[in-house]
């Protein structure tokens, strides 16, 4: 996960400060298609981790058009209060970036408006990251189209699988292979580690594994993400597997008390040979003689793979006056150019599977990897995800702490949690 992802994974729960901001679902403007260039001046808010992504784009586009956009930028801590307080005085910017998870909060309070119609024009509609519109979308209307992706894979460090007797085109491929590949790699001593996770990071541990639940079976949500199925075999199996490699030293000790501050910092050095993370990450990474990094599907306990997708939506919000010239920005960020040309070339995931076999793709193979699961990954979709998986004082933080490092087995410490999550989940607000 790079600064990115987990800065929106720590959001604390004002996002559900949006509770009492719009009667509900915004239905403003919802058979309307038409895209202005006429030159407007739209505003356009989005989150600090998200800032230089989005104003790529918006330099490319103002470059090219009469239309002007004008963005601002919230630090990532605050940001989900300030759009609360903004909705609530009808004080909204004409476009609205917003992590994956809180758009169906957003689009449930009336925070955006209903994009069916246009989204329906284009050409290219099923093309778009699966995992972004179905959260973006509520009660079978589009909210909002997807903006960046972020998704989790396995990253490994090609330099300590060969010095381990490993072969570096090999990733492991199954949970099993995880552990036999992270001891073979800690064996080696001198400081190095052969896994690490964040362990105090709620969003961390849920963004890396999660993955691992999926490819193995089981779930972690109903499909109306109202209730936690967490309390199951897979999970426990997985949480398991996590457990051991703590217990053993293959995880430092320090892994306890990481809290996604510094959590891909020792892989970056060089000193883990296997970590799951955000694609983004790769962006930050510098490879020398100690690093090579590799990169593959997050496994499951024995096959299968899959990703939690991450990343921002972008909506226009339901005080915009001026909508068709918002959706001229929109839709054009979603164009072949600013995919290719801007999005592609800057090493980031096009958000559109035709166009995730491009020139750049090509030249780095990792981001055909990341293009492949972007399409294939999943979001978890609930209106109550953020006060429940990512406030730090939510059930989730206890859950998967007792899970990892508590005195009763894995599964106990899912059975006994369940219902809190549940309840968080189920509730109002």
């Amino acid at each position: 996960m790079s600064s990115r992802t987990r800065a929106a994974v720590a959001l604390l729960a004002g996002a559900l400060v949006l509770a009492g901001c719009q009667s509900g679902p915004s239905t403003s403007a919802a058979s309307d298609t038409g895209s202005v260039d006429d030159g407007t001046t739209i505003t356009m808010w989005t989150r600090s981790p998200t800032a230089t992504f989005s104003q790529t784009l918006i330099d490319a586009y103002n470059s090219s058009h009469r239309n002007k956009v004008k963005l601002t930028v919230f630090p990532a801590d605050s940001y989900q209060q300030k759009v609360g307080t903004a909705a609530g005085a009808h004080q909204l910017p004409d476009v609205l970036a917003a992590d994956v998870v809180y758009a169906p909060n957003y689009a449930a309070k009336g925070v955006y408006q209903d994009l069916t119609a246009r989204v329906k024009e284009l050409d290219f509609a099923d093309q778009l990251a699966p995992a972004h519109m179905k959260t973006a979308t509520y009660k079978g209307r589009y909210y909002g189209v997807p903006h960046d992706i972020d998704l989790s894979a396995v990253f490994y460090n090609k330099v300590l699988f060969t010095r381990a007797g490993l072969d570096p085109d090999k990733p492991p491929a199954t949970l099993a292979e995880v552990v036999t590949d992270a001891e073979k790699i800690q064996a080696l001593g001198g400081g190095v580690s052969g896994y690490f996770f964040g362990g105090a990071c709620p969003g961390c541990q849920l963004f890396t594994s999660w993955p691992m639940i999926w490819a193995s079976g089981g779930e972690v949500l109903n499909e109306q993400g109202t209730a936690s199925t967490i309390d199951n075999p897979d999970a426990a199996k997985v949480y398991g597997v996590l457990r051991r490699l703590y217990d053993e030293g293959v995880v430092p000790e320090s892994a306890k008390n990481e809290n996604g501050t510094t959590w891909t910092q020792l892989f970056g050095e060089g000193k883990v040979g296997i970590q799951p993370m955000g694609a983004t990450g790769l962006q930050g990474i510098k490879e020398g003689p100690d690093l090579q990094v590799g990169v593959a599907p997050i496994p499951g306990l024995t096959g299968g793979s899959s990703s939690f997708v991450g990343g921002d939506v972008l909506g226009i919000s339901a005080n915009s006056q001026h909508a068709d010239a918002a959706w001229d920005f929109i839709s054009w960020t979603l164009s072949k150019k600013a995919q290719v040309d801007v999005v592609a070339k800057n090493k980031n995931i096009t958000v559109r599977a035709d166009l995730a076999d491009n020139t750049y793709a090509r030249q780095d193979p990792r981001l055909g990897v990341f293009n492949k699961l972007a399409g294939e990954g999943q979001t978890p979709i609930s209106v109550n995800f953020g006060k429940t998986f990512n406030d730090p004082n939510g059930p989730w933080t206890q859950t998967v702490i007792d899970a990892v490092f508590g005195t009763d087995d894995p599964a106990t410490a899912l059975r006994d949690h369940n219902s809190a999550i549940t309840e968080s989940l189920s509730s109002g607000g």
